[in-house]
């Protein structure tokens, strides 16, 4: 039976590559985000592979992040704002090749309609700068039942204080 993640995985390694184009959120586009810059700063600020996921919505190869094997207690914050998205108490194994999370900390990203390619989705963004961090599906675990499958070169991880 073919779902939504097999579709994007199988996509994405059957050579999609790096970026799968952009988004098509429009809702984000109208809110006001206490962090901005100029797209020449955020080129500065962020790396290329950095800038593509956070800035143009696109997307990393599954099993590509170092995110995806980091188990150590801590939060997973925005690449672009430094701002606390998720704990590392929620993140949990999809098989996705994403980093996946049931739950992000409380006001610390927003979703919008996402309809790019053929399909609806939910998009999550950082609430405080508005970069685009992944998707949120409904197929998760308990106790939310939800997925939130995020682009790992979009987030940094700060480990928790001794």
């Amino acid at each position: 039976m073919l779902n939504r993640r097999l579709l994007l995985l199988t996509a994405a390694l059957g050579g999609i590559g790096w970026r799968l184009g952009v988004g098509g959120t429009t809702a984000k586009a109208a809110e006001s985000f206490a962090v901005t810059h100029s797209d020449d700063e955020w080129h500065k600020i962020l790396t290329s592979d950095q800038y593509a996921v956070l800035r143009e919505e696109g997307t990393e190869r599954p099993f590509t992040s170092e995110l995806l094997n980091e188990h150590g207690k801590g939060n997973f914050a925005c690449a672009g704002c430094d701002q606390d998205a998720f704990a590392s108490t929620t993140k949990f194994d999809s098989g996705t090749g994403w980093p996946s999370f049931w739950a992000p900390l409380d006001h610390a990203v927003a979703t919008s309609r996402d309809s790019s390619y053929g399909m609806v989705r939910n998009e999550v963004h950082c609430s405080r700068c508005g970069g685009h961090l992944g998707h949120v599906f409904d197929d998760g675990p308990k106790p939310t039942g939800l997925r939130y499958c995020m682009n790992g070169v979009a987030m940094k991880f700060h480990p928790a204080s001794a």
